[in-house]
């Protein structure tokens, strides 16, 4: 953390009152989920939210307070009124977003008092990642913590001075008149503080910026996992604390890394939080798609929010645990989630929804949570299986006689308790699951986000089709390559690219993530399809993201262009979600391998070896940046497939557990790089290579199998 030093005494005071008022509710900052909001049909007010597409601003368009949009109009209309922002940002899905909401931000007194004294601006944090970024890293200096709802006080220039999540009424109002006393009276004492405050974000983005790069050194994977095992749940799975977020980055790392370097320890942890994960209430069992996390160490009781991004990434790492160790369950936790994702957020232009709330007509899980006598009523004589299955009264028994329907056992184990096969099992289970499932479409459904984000989608697109490599279902290559197709065709244009999408609209300019994630997926796509047009748009996207984002003296890609901020951030530490620095480092990679393109293999290189010391000491945030480590530190391969066969052949390659491989395809002559000069007629030739230098080309797949495996 960087230490703010010589802060004035006053001001001392003035943050030391805060502290001791709302210290001990800071920690229920990060326990985000969020309830549907329910408008009556006549309001009392309106404000200048209500002509925004995002469902989160849209939420708070009828609230007394007099909340602008964040845009370049209202910061200058700001500065020129002189007060001091009150950013508050969100989203959705956010259930402590919406308690605040309620309490203060539908509160006329309070409303009164932010519009008398305030500047009040509301933030979709998913629209503008790069606004939340700023402003959490403020939270971040200022409190030791951060998270969801984000309250944040700053200059009219935009610095901040104060910022903090979730207060309840009484300590929010007097918050708002402490900092207003404060702006009056001791304003050169808040600018002071905000310009070193400021500093202190400026210090934490140069902070990985200004490491020299190091050459990779191919122990720091075996150092970074080494490490890390001391914080693993080997009995539970993921890491030894609650709450448990699935990290898929993490564990798709360690599946790489034990692709290399055989280690018996770590494919049983990897194996352990798999399985729990796949058993566990944190994945909808009757309805397929996983929650947000979990907030105890079993992964029994999930917030109960989905999110597009955190089923996107745990389909691509279900499917390549699959190719791994072929545990058939893993197959039913991605047709499952799949059939959830195109069922409750396929949007008709063929992209997908961002999120379903927790909440459903107030109350937090109440959609999908069940009591015994309930589920006796619905199963009749199904119900002493069902009961068994998702240990009803037992495991799965949660509050006021609730029920989460949750897994201790195999199918196999389940099977042989009652006597009958795994596929006599399978069966009564689905037959179980469409009755509940019947029975659950009755009950008042959670709120739905229904804005369609570029950076999400294309995550999705990639982990439809890894799922189509392992189960061949057309169906999830037909819904990856429709997303993919209306991405390029509605948030493309010309020199750029669009964020988010809803109702025939695309808003607001791409920023790094859109960028990474959608080279990701039409490299993905030119993988499955063998259609140079994905890899072209690809190569394009990269030469763009790198005119906008990249600098050379940093040796980092930016998040955001430079606009109306007070500083331009660099995402550099892989959560949830990768950082989108290392996820353009796997994009140099592949990219450069395919094209033979030195500089972007430089550039990579030298971007890991930036982080490189980093990976050793803290591997869960820096798990992607891990990933493109071992393609530069062990053996990685391009496979390059070319003639009439060449999709049979390819195809039956992607389906196997090649996670030190890329593997494209053409089944005709094409000019692109990798297939130049490789094209004969009537012959089907497989090609291995590693950075351009080539065996000689080879018939079958268990030829290529045979070299990639030495």
């Amino acid at each position: 953390m960087v230490v703010m030093q010589n802060i004035d005494v006053i001001f001392q005071r003035f943050m030391t009152r805060i502290s001791l008022l709302l210290g001990s509710l800071l920690a229920l900052s990060w326990v985000s989920c969020g309830p549907r909001k329910e408008n009556s049909p006549m309001h009392s007010h309106t404000n200048e939210l209500i002509t925004e597409t995002s469902p989160y601003l849209l939420q708070h368009a009828h609230n007394p307070v007099d909340w602008h949009a964040w845009n370049v109009e209202n910061l200058n209309e700001a500065k020129k009124l002189g007060k001091p922002l009150l950013i508050s940002i969100g989203y959705s899905s956010c259930h402590w977003c919406h308690v605040m909401e309620h309490e203060s931000f539908v509160n006329e007194k309070i409303a009164e008092y932010m519009n008398e004294h305030f500047y009040c601006i509301k933030v979709d944090r998913e629209e503008r990642p790069d606004v939340d970024a700023i402003y959490m890293t403020a939270a971040n200096i200022i409190t030791g913590s951060g998270g969801w709802p984000l309250n944040c006080f700053a200059l009219p220039s935009g610095k901040p001075f104060h910022a903090g999540t979730y207060y309840p009424p009484v300590g929010w109002l007097k918050l708002l008149q402490t900092v207003s006393d404060q702006y009056s009276n001791n304003r050169e004492k808040l600018e002071t503080y905000a310009n070193k405050l400021t500093q202190g974000i400026r210090l934490q983005e140069t902070a990985i910026s200004d490491n020299p790069s190091e050459s990779l050194d191919k122990t720091i994977p075996v150092k970074a996992v080494e490490g890390w095992k001391n914080n693993w749940d080997t009995e539970e799975g993921g890491m030894a604390k609650a709450p448990k977020f699935p990290m898929p980055s993490n564990y798709e790392f360690l599946l790489n890394y034990n692709k290399h370097i055989n280690d018996p320890y770590t494919e049983a942890f990897l194996k352990t939080t798999l399985n729990k994960m796949a058993y566990g209430g944190i994945l909808d069992q009757i309805g397929g798609g996983f929650s947000r996390y979990s907030v105890d160490e079993l992964w029994k009781a999930p917030h109960f929010e989905k999110m597009l991004y955190d089923n996107a990434q745990l389909l691509n790492l279900y499917a390549k645990a699959y190719q791994r160790y072929e545990n058939d369950e893993y197959i039913t936790v991605i047709n499952k989630t799949i059939d959830w994702l195109q069922q409750d957020m396929l949007n008709e232009s063929g992209l997908f929804y961002a999120a379903l709330d927790a909440d459903s007509e107030g109350e937090e899980g109440k959609y999908y949570v069940w009591k015994s006598e309930e589920l006796k009523t619905i199963l009749g004589n199904d119900y002493p299986l069902a009961a068994v299955y998702y240990e009803v009264d037992g495991k799965g028994l949660w509050e006021h006689g609730n029920n989460i329907l949750l897994r201790e056992h195999s199918d196999e184990y389940i099977a042989q308790k009652f006597g009958i096969t795994n596929d006599e099992l399978r069966n009564k289970i689905e037959k179980i699951n469409a009755k509940l499932l019947e029975q659950r479409a009755k009950r008042v459904a959670p709120g739905l986000d229904d804005k369609c984000l570029t950076a999400w989608n294309a995550m999705l697109v990639s982990g439809l089709l890894e799922s189509y490599k392992i189960t061949q279902n057309k169906n999830h290559k037909k819904l990856a390559i429709n997303c993919l197709n209306t991405l390029i065709n509605k948030q493309l244009k010309p020199n750029g690219m669009w964020h988010t999408y809803k109702e025939g609209t695309s808003t607001i300019e791409g920023m790094l993530d859109s960028y990474a994630f959608m080279i990701q997926a039409c490299l993905d796509g030119f993988y499955i399809s063998g259609d140079g047009q994905y890899y072209t748009t690809a190569e394009l996207l990269l030469s763009q993201a790198i005119e906008k984002f990249y600098d050379a003296d940093k040796g980092l890609f930016y998040f955001n262009q430079e606009n109306e901020l007070i500083i331009r951030t660099s995402e550099v530490y892989d959560n949830v979600i990768p950082a989108t620095n290392s996820v353009m480092v796997n994009n140099l990679a592949q990219l450069g391998l395919l094209q033979g393109n030195n500089t972007y293999l430089q550039m990579a290189e030298e971007m890991i070896g930036k982080v490189q010391a980093n990976i050793a000491q803290y591997p869960s945030g820096h798990s992607n940046w891990a990933t493109a480590h071992l393609v530069f530190s062990q053996p990685f391969y391009e496979i390059i497939v070319v003639g009439e066969d060449a999709e049979t052949l390819a195809n039956s390659l992607q389906g196997k557990d090649l996670t030190n491989c890329i593997i494209a395809y053409s089944q005709k002559y094409s000019s692109l790089p990798m297939f130049a000069n490789r094209y004969k007629n009537g012959e089907t030739n497989i090609y291995v290579c590693q950075r351009g230098a080539c065996k000689l080309p080879i018939k079958t797949v268990n030829e290529t199998l045979q070299l990639v495996d030495q």
